[in-house]
This record gives C-alpha cells, structure tokens and sequence, in this order.
C-alpha cells in the first residue's frame, strides 16, 4: 500500500474570529481545488479573502515541495480553531468599564491528491 501524499498550509493569529473563518470552511470542504478558489472568490466574507491566500499557498507547497500535480487536488481537511484572545477596555457609563475581546484564530488547510488519476 502507497502513502498518500498531502500538503498543507497553516496561518496563525489570523485576526478574526474562528466562528466566521468556519463558515467558509465548511462551503470547501472536500472540494477540488479549481472549484473551492471560485467559491471563496465570489463568498461574500470577511474570511474568504484569508482562506483563498491559504489555499493558493498549500497548492504552491503541494506543487513545489511534494510533486504534486494541482489539477488531481482536493481540500481533504480545513479547519480553524481558536487563538488567543487580545483583550482591550473601553470606557463605558458611569465611570465603568468594558472589556472589548479581538479574537484570533489558527487556520488549516491539508490538501491529497485524488486516487486512480
């Protein structure tokens, strides 16, 4: 039995919430590549600009470390989980104060080659 090749990409403290990098995730997964560009390219979202630079990134090192062709890929895993939080006050009534949450996130992206091509 052959080892299948993977290749992946990972961003971390990316700016913006885990909860809106996930929605655009779950639209590619298990996509082909060629298809997963054009539905992040035309997703209207904060995430899919980040997510796309993610994925032209993991095709580069699937092409250039691994020897792998981009026409047989596709997104066998993506994920975002929680980074740490940067925490900020802002004045609020009466003297008090509000805690303001910037939350980051760590995203990745594991793209294989599809078998019997």
């Amino acid at each position: 039995m052959e080892e299948v090749k993977e290749a992946q990409a990972t961003l971390k403290y990316a700016r913006i919430s885990a909860r809106k990098v996930k929605i655009v995730a779950d639209l590619i997964r298990g996509k082909d590549v060629k298809e997963a560009l054009a539905i992040v390219k035309f997703t209207p979202k904060a995430s899919s600009e980040i997510i796309e630079k993610l994925l032209k990134s993991a095709i580069a090192n699937a092409e250039n470390n691994h020897e792998m062709k981009s026409d047989n890929l596709y997104i066998s895993e993506i994920y975002a989980n929680q980074g740490p939080t940067l925490k900020r006050i802002r004045p609020a009534a009466k003297g008090s104060a509000v805690r303001i949450r910037k939350r980051t996130s760590h995203i990745t992206i594991v793209l294989k080659e599809k078998e019997g091509k």
